[in-house]
Formats: structure tokens, sequence, C-alpha cells
């Protein structure tokens, strides 16, 4: 199956990259980005950051090595933060996954694993991240081959993918 919602620590997947849920800033936030930071190697990471991208707008997303990860690279989403959804904040989480699936299919990777992008500490509402994340990858394949995987930490996340997509 090219497609899996499965629990777990996304530093921990054996996948030829991860998706990051990443800052505008060179600036490391918390949750998943911090736990990615971590594991990578911290100061490598961020400093390759600083280095080559440097600001990137909500909704872009950029390529890093994967530096300690099991994981190749690391695709940084930069997430919308969730203000009332009246700001573009849809198009913008949408276009994370779009893209980062886009820049994975053009560096010929064959495996990736995405968290529920912008649904911590950006506040986006689980339930409707979900299903933009599933809208986004099923549209993908629909088209190209990749083994995907979204990946979520949580009870409630978990639980949520199983009512909304009991088949995945």
């Amino acid at each position: 199956m090219p497609f899996k919602i499965v629990r777990n620590d996304i530093t921990k997947m054996n996948t030829e990259a991860i998706v990051n849920t990443a800052n505008d800033h060179p600036t490391v936030g918390t949750g998943c980005d911090s736990a990615i930071y971590k594991a990578a190697g911290y100061k490598e990471l961020l400093n390759y950051r600083r280095e080559h991208i440097g600001y990137a707008e909500e909704g872009e997303v950029f390529l890093t090595p994967g530096f300690r990860l099991q994981a190749k690279y690391i695709i940084h989403a930069v997430s919308p933060r969730y203000t009332g959804g009246t700001q573009g904040e849809a198009e913008k989480l949408h276009a994370c996954y779009r893209k980062s699936l886009q820049i994975a299919k053009e560096k010929g990777i064959a495996s990736i694993s995405f968290p529920l992008i912008s649904t911590g500490g950006f506040g986006y509402p689980k339930e409707e991240g979900i299903r933009i994340a599933v809208d986004e990858i099923h549209a993908f394949l629909l088209e190209n081959e990749m083994e995907i995987y979204l990946v979520v930490f949580d009870g409630k996340a978990t639980h949520l993918g199983e009512k909304i997509y009991p088949d995945l």
C-alpha cells in the first residue's frame, strides 16, 4: 500500500525523506520542529538553514540534508499559523503538502513521512488538517508512485485518522 497513517515518532521513520513543520524564519520551534532538529543535529541543521535558506514564506518548502537522521533528506514545510481560517490558512496548508510531494518527486525520493502539519503549536484544527493532508496525498498518488506515511504522535490524532479513514 503506498499510503498509510501510522502512530510513531517521525524522527524514527525509516523513509528517504521526512517533512518538518518549519517556521518562516531560521529559528527552531516546539514540537515536531524541535524534535527533528535535536535528532538531526541541532547546530548543523540550524546553521545550514541560516546559511543556505534563510527566510521562507508560509506555504513554501525547502530541502536540507537529514544529517544524523535515518532519512537522507528533510523537507521543511513553512507551516501556516491558524488564526481563524480566514487568512488563507487552508490554501497554505494544501500548498505545504503539495509542494513537499513535488520536491520529493523532483529529487527522485521513493518514500516520505509527513507529520500533521500545523496542527500542533500552530493551532490548525486536527480534523481539518488531516482531511487536507489525505486529500493532497491521494491527489498526488493518482498520478505518481511513492510510499507515503502520515505520522501521528498522539492518541487523539490516531483515533481521528481511524475514524475518518478506516481503510488506511
